[in-house]
């Protein structure tokens, strides 16, 4: 396995959250919850909610539209599509398939992926491994989330959390230019058997509405979990915190990402946040905070993306600016 090359480089990402803003005084009236509240609790100031005729296969969409003008290679030649949600807007005819007809990209492998907010992070690790056994040479991730369609909005636990968006990225084995970013490392992990695991955040479709009824459980883990899969990723590669330039996590909480930086001991300006203006914008979160904040990345600049998903799993991905 070690003499497999691994190489992944990321050619294009780009992301995209619908127009219409929902600000916190909407959701206290509807939860009890004073706008001070909502935000000292969260970090969340306003969130982007889909407007008529949108949803998660039509923001999907549009961020692979955005990433186009920077892709170095024709989208036709991509050879692996791979889809991630927890909102989907079709069970069956899925966001990549979607993508796959849109453009009529012929001689592609599709498939989808949800584990939760994690999402991300795990269909990079599948790419990963198609591109080792040498079934696929350029990949296109899309996740997308349309949370605003499963939302309780009236419950004051988790109501005021959720926003959509979505996010693209283009990976191929080759560098094309100036502005790629290179895969160091990936890691993930399962975590349903810590905590409340599968309870702690679900999101049943007979039952309807995405529910967190133990924030606190939630909150705990994950700032235990990400910080984790920082610190093991980085030593495993040789890097210590120092070396690490940027920290993009998910944008589940604002509490939780500052406790993932206390744990980390790490300069709370290196760490990149959107939440206050997105809200919780699930597995497409990292991805877009990742692709909204490209102009920041120089040359050298080492970079993790970390998750939590609900179920719960969490990892990790470690990025160097070429």
């Amino acid at each position: 396995m070690n003499n497999i090359d691994r190489k992944m480089i990321i050619n294009a990402v780009a992301h995209y959250f619908p127009s219409k803003v929902l600000d916190n005084k909407y959701f206290s009236e509807l939860n009890g919850l004073s706008t001070e509240d909502i935000y000292s609790k969260s970090g969340i100031i306003e969130r982007r909610v889909a407007t008529d005729g949108e949803n998660t296969n039509t923001m999907a969409i549009e961020a692979v539209e955005r990433a186009l003008p920077k892709l170095p290679f024709h989208i036709t030649e991509v050879d692996l599509i791979i889809g991630g949600t927890y909102s989907p807007f079709d069970t069956v005819g899925t966001l990549a398939h979607a993508v796959q007809k849109k453009y009529s990209i012929e001689n592609a492998i599709v498939t989808s992926v949800s584990s939760a907010c994690s999402t991300f992070i795990n269909a990079v690790e599948i790419a990963e491994g198609y591109f080792a056994t040498g079934k696929a040479s350029k990949a296109l991730i899309v996740v997308s989330e349309h949370n605003s369609a499963y939302n309780d909005e009236s419950n004051p636990i988790s109501g005021h959390l959720w926003g959509d968006g979505a996010a693209a990225v283009f990976i191929s084995k080759e560098k094309h230019s100036e502005t790629d970013i290179e895969i160091l490392d990936i890691y993930t992990r399962g975590l349903a058997h810590v905590g409340k695991g599968p309870d702690g955040v679900y999101n049943r479709p007979f039952n309807g509405k995405i529910q967190m009824p133990d924030g606190r459980n939630v909150f705990i883990n994950a700032g235990k979990y990400m910080s984790q899969c920082t610190s093991d990723i980085l030593k495993k590669n040789g890097y210590t915190i120092d070396d690490l330039k940027f920290l993009v996590p998910h944008q589940a909480n604002i509490r939780i990402i500052e406790s993932v930086a206390f744990l980390l001991e790490m300069d709370s300006s290196k760490v990149l946040v959107n939440l206050d203006k997105l809200g919780n914008t699930g597995c497409a979160s990292s991805a877009i905070a990742l692709s909204e904040n490209i102009d920041l990345y120089q040359k050298d600049d080492i970079i993790v993306v970390i998750v939590f998903g609900g179920g719960y799993s969490c990892g990790a991905m470690l990025l160097k600016k070429l």
